[in-house]
């Protein structure tokens, strides 16, 4: 199983319009952070986790050819406008592409893109689309996938659990929340890499700073771990000088085997 980090940044991206600090123009290639989304490749087939409002120059970057399924942790702006850029792999492979969620997320993906679900327009001017939502383990693209909630502030979250077979490797993705509920804490454990929100310096009402985030992956101890969703508040390598063993923030286009 392989994760590719398709990017990593926070709502604005970085740099921010407009911004003058010393991340946005620092011209590192790792403080450039496209909103947040990952690739997963199995054995078989590929899936990505979130379309951002970039995922076409994302999946570009990524040498992406085919995709399998969608899988949506959460219906904000920056975590689904790039589905439109699907409707590529539609007409390569004649089908509709399956979309995992909670029920919540795709009653709103699917008012969003309700232009996708009408009759008419065909000829791959939209998307075809399948929603699947998901409230119990699943299996899509040859993984296996258990959702699990995180909390966004009041919004609920769906982070994700996966591994390609019984008794290998196992990941989460956990991107944009600032509470897990124990029942999740405890379903996060014993990971071979968690994938963690950690906004930036300060506290925030709907994201964990890098330090709450550090405790978590302290408390749950997985072999890795890596944050994402980063604010233009922490530098790239500035940051990783100061961070515990085993951990680091992640960088678009940073491959991980496991």
């Amino acid at each position: 199983m392989r994760l590719r980090f398709l990017g990593t940044g926070t709502s604005h991206g970085i740099p921010v319009i407009g911004c003058p600090c010393p991340v946005c123009t620092s011209g590192a290639p790792a403080n450039a952070r496209t909103r947040s989304s990952v690739l997963l490749e199995s054995a078989a087939a590929r899936l990505v986790v979130d379309t951002t409002p970039e995922f076409r120059l994302q999946a570009l970057a990524a040498g992406l050819t085919t995709l399998d399924a969608v899988l949506f942790t959460h219906a904000h702006a920056d975590h689904i406008f790039g589905l439109d850029d699907v409707r590529i792999f539609n007409w390569r492979t004649k089908r509709p592409m399956p979309i995992y969620g909670a029920a919540e997320t795709l009653d709103t993906v699917r008012r969003r893109f309700s232009y996708a679900f009408e009759d008419g327009q065909r000829g791959g001017g939209k998307p075809s689309l399948e929603m699947r939502p998901v409230d119990g383990p699943f299996e899509a693209a040859g993984l296996r996938i258990t959702p699990l909630e995180v909390r966004h502030g009041e919004l609920a979250v769906t982070a994700f659990r996966v591994g390609e077979r019984e008794g290998g490797p196992e990941l989460a993705y956990a991107t944009d929340c600032n509470a897990i509920p124990a029942g999740t804490m405890d379903a996060l454990r014993g990971l071979d890499l968690l994938v963690l929100d950690a906004l930036g310096k300060g506290r925030h009402p709907t994201h964990f700073s890098l330090d709450e985030a550090v405790a978590v992956a302290r408390e749950l101890a997985p072999r890795r771990t890596l944050f994402t969703h980063i604010s233009h508040s922490l530098d790239h390598e500035e940051t990783n000088a100061g961070l515990p063993a085993g951990m680091a923030l992640a960088h678009d286009g940073l491959i991980v085997d496991l």
